[in-house]
């Protein structure tokens, strides 16, 4: 199945499934997909039969016409296919299992210490996602590489990380990870293709492919701009900017943690001194939220004049814990400094993160997912290698 999927994965193919996805239960009509797409009817035709073909659609009834005979409407298939999301935290892994839909039909959750070096960490990702993949979707060999539905695996942790080669860079409090292949050492662990990216920027993505409400994004659907700020073990951010993921040519885009606003501030366990991260997370250790909450707005301020955003999420185990006192602080820094400028439009909304502590995990997931509706990129995908009957 993965493997007939990617084949499918053109842009037309993408533009189908993703108002599919969209339409729900209730299906919509090849008429309807050719209006909504600007594809012929013919190549609608063609499309949709090709995944009825694969399972991945289905007839869902028929529906009145304004004129002419009932119009056959389709939907999609949510167990037709299924990612993996792993969530790689300093000291904790969180795993998801999501349907085509993005619904989460499984999860685990175990401790970790990212420090313990990357044959323990290897080792527990694979105990925790065989587990995962084995109880939900039962293959017969009681691999993840026989599970037929399984797209592939979304990685996700703390930066910073090369996206497209799928190498860690010197994670804070963790150099000994500097230059480790971790995509590939995980393909060859799961036998399955495997995405990696910051923990920030799946969260992002989750976000911006799963979460009505938030500011509309381009023609094809999506967010426009909005910053996620992750508060946890350590802080960083992950950009959607015209509705997509913003990574940067180097994956560098996001590292809002280590923004140094007190030149003789503590220091910082990037190699620098007063940066927002040390900063927050002093204040946090001494339960001081009022000044976390205070240091964390003056980034989120910092971001807002940079990007012109239009909207502020937070999340992480530490927003979690008292999501209140934290959008109340953001929120005064980013009001003091719209009424400093006279802005017509008034202060950036600050909000807490739909998703709850599991939306990295939930936003790796669509680091698999969301390229085949064509809301993200495949390009840093690892194939695992080929075995018989995929």
């Amino acid at each position: 199945m993965g493997a007939n999927l990617l084949a499918v994965r053109s842009h037309n193919s993408a533009l189908v499934l993703d108002l599919l996805r969209a339409a729900g239960a209730q299906g919509i009509s090849r008429l309807e997909l050719a209006e909504r797409t600007g594809l012929t009817p013919q190549a609608v035709s063609k499309i949709t039969a090709r995944l009825r073909q694969e399972g991945l659609a289905v007839e869902a009834g028929r529906r009145a016409s304004t004129g002419g005979k009932p119009r056959t409407v389709l939907r999609l298939v949510p167990e037709a296919a299924h990612a993996l999301g792993v969530h790689l935290d300093r000291d904790e892994l969180r795993a998801v299992l999501v349907d085509f839909k993005g619904a989460v039909v499984g999860e685990r959750r175990s401790p970790l210490d990212l420090g313990a070096g990357a044959e323990p960490v290897l080792n527990e990702v694979a105990r925790s996602a065989t587990e995962l993949v084995t109880h939900v979707l039962r293959p017969p060999d009681g691999t993840l590489a026989g599970a037929r539905t399984l797209l592939g695996a979304g990685v996700a942790l703390p930066g910073p990380l090369d996206h497209v080669r799928g190498v860690l860079h010197r994670v804070t409090g963790f150099p000994e990870w500097d230059g480790f292949p971790l995509r590939d050492a995980l393909v060859r662990r799961l036998g399955v293709p495997v995405v990696l990216d910051k923990d920030t920027n799946a969260a992002a993505l989750g976000l911006a492919v799963g979460s009505p409400g938030l500011p509309p994004g381009n023609a094809g659907g999506g967010c426009g701009s909005f910053a996620y700020l992750h508060l946890g073990t350590g802080l960083g951010a992950g950009l959607v900017i015209g509705g997509g993921v913003h990574r940067g040519a180097r994956t560098g885009a996001g590292e809002f943690g280590h923004q140094v606003v007190q030149l003789d501030g503590p220091p910082c366990g990037c190699g620098d001194r007063g940066c927002i991260e040390a900063l927050c997370l002093a204040a946090v250790a001494r339960g001081d939220l009022a000044e976390a909450a205070r240091v964390l707005g003056a980034g989120a301020a910092n971001l807002v004049g940079l990007l012109d955003i239009d909207l502020v999420l937070l999340g992480g185990r530490t927003i979690a814990a008292a999501p209140e006192a934290f959008v109340r602080g953001v929120g005064a820094v980013l009001d003091a400094r719209a009424r400093r400028e006279g802005g017509r439009a008034g202060a950036v909304p600050v909000r807490i993160a739909p998703g709850g502590e599991r939306g990295v995990a939930e936003g790796a997931a669509q680091l698999v997912l969301a390229p085949v509706f064509g809301r993200g990129e495949g390009r840093a995908t690892a194939e695992a290698p080929a075995s018989p009957g995929r």
